[in-house]
């Protein structure tokens, strides 16, 4: 600002000078070694100081850059020292663009105390959501992934920021709390499966030993249920750990396989010698499935037997060719059976008594009520006419069907 000598100050003749103010006139110093304007342009440069101070304190309060209580004690220093300058110029219109800075540092204030609410109530809000998954976590057997997760959480915990201390030491004991829940139902977790881990391993160890001891054996059926049973007690033990695991169950699965290889090597021969058998039975099966359909059921049990007494005397063949010729001769035993007791079934004396007294006894009736309609047509009653009419068609059907049934056991 441009002050004329005339309007903010003047030099006395001693070299005094002085500024201009609603109060009047007060000293600010001497300039003996110049002019009266040099003088004067001294402290008018003191005064344009001060008003860059006043404008850049205005720039930064105006953009936020500064804290509400920074801004007012810088508001506060700068006004001393205007109101005290040893300078020339407007020094009122500096104090005034000073305390007009007051109301808008108010006004930060309460916005930044409204945002810090509104961010302590965000924080309390992420902090307690924190808190609820970290004690479902403290409740699950997640032991693979929870651990990591909760290490997520509680850098997530570190990032917000505190709120009240009271609610934020409160959530923390629960977060706290809950972590340390966790940590030691894992820890008790893995130490019961080492635990299991260590007990398989001594029960693995042994069954191995057993297992081994066997695979010499050449007594096929006993030695192959010996190890189905070491297998189910294998897999009841559970893992053992880790580093024994794949060595244990390569040393019991070499005594398996070098006892059934055995096995297989000495069935192979086996069904090779009896591959005789197989094709003996073939042709017996070719004799005995040439009775079926049967017309002469005790020319077939004769034949049947007689044909099961050569079979039986053939002896074992393959084992893949065990169950096909035995279902084959089956039915053919089968075949025979059938027609066996269906003949008995049909010459059941008992049946056939009883099917004969039903006849019978139907024929009875039926003559009754032959009789009783006769009657009811000479009377004239047409109601009684219909029902007799009715009872004699439906005993007549019956009739029927009796007589077909004693007929079969006839």
């Amino acid at each position: 600002m441009t002050v004329t000598t005339s309007e903010w100050g003047r030099v006395a003749e001693d070299g005094t000078v002085y500024v201009r103010t609603p109060d009047g006139e007060r000293p600010v110093g001497q300039y003996p070694e110049g002019t009266a304007d040099e003088a004067l342009d001294f402290y008018v440069k003191r005064y344009d100081e001060l008003a860059g101070s006043v404008h850049l304190l205005e720039q930064r309060v105006n953009a936020g850059v500064v804290s509400p209580d920074e801004a007012t004690e810088a508001v506060r220093n700068l006004r001393t020292q205007v109101v005290d300058a040893h300078a020339v110029g407007d020094l009122t219109s500096l104090v005034g663009r000073l305390d007009s800075l007051l109301p808008v540092i108010s006004q930060q204030r309460q916005a930044r105390r409204a945002e810090r609410a509104q961010k302590a109530a965000e924080a309390k809000d992420a902090k307690e959501r924190l808190v609820a998954e970290a004690e479902k976590l403290a409740e699950s057997n997640d032991w693979r992934n929870g651990a990591n997760r909760l290490r997520q959480l509680l850098d997530a915990w570190k990032a917000l920021p505190r709120i009240d201390r009271s609610a934020d030491d409160q959530l923390w004991r629960r977060f706290s709390t809950a972590r340390t829940s966790y940590t030691r139902r894992r820890k008790s977790h893995f130490a019961e499966q080492n635990e299991k881990r260590e007990a398989a391993r001594v029960v693995k160890q042994r069954l191995v030993k057993e297992a081994e001891s066997l695979a010499g054996s050449r007594e096929w059926g006993v030695t192959a249920g010996a190890y189905r049973d070491l297998m189910r007690q294998w897999k009841a033990a559970g893992p053992a750990p880790r580093e024994v695991e794949d060595e244990l169950w390569g040393r019991f699965r070499g005594a398996q396989d070098t006892f059934f290889g055995a096995r297989d090597a000495a069935m192979a021969a086996q069904d090779s010698e009896f591959a005789a058998n197989a094709e003996a039975k073939e042709k017996l099966l070719v004799e005995a499935e040439a009775l079926v359909p049967v017309t002469d059921v005790a020319a077939a049990k004769r034949a049947i037997r007689d044909i099961a007494e050569r079979w039986d005397a053939i002896g074992k063949v393959p084992r893949d060719q065990i169950r096909p010729l035995e279902d084959r001769m089956r039915a053919v035993e089968q075949a025979i059976r059938g027609i066996e007791e269906e003949k008995w079934r049909r010459t059941d004396p008992e049946k056939s008594a009883r099917a004969d007294d039903m006849v019978a006894k139907l024929q009875e009736a039926i003559g009754k009520v032959e009789s009783d309609l006769e009657r009811a047509r000479t009377a004239g009653d047409g109601k009684r006419v219909t029902e007799l009419e009715e009872n004699l068609a439906s005993r007549r059907a019956f009739l029927e069907m009796a007589e077909r049934a004693s007929a079969d056991y006839s």
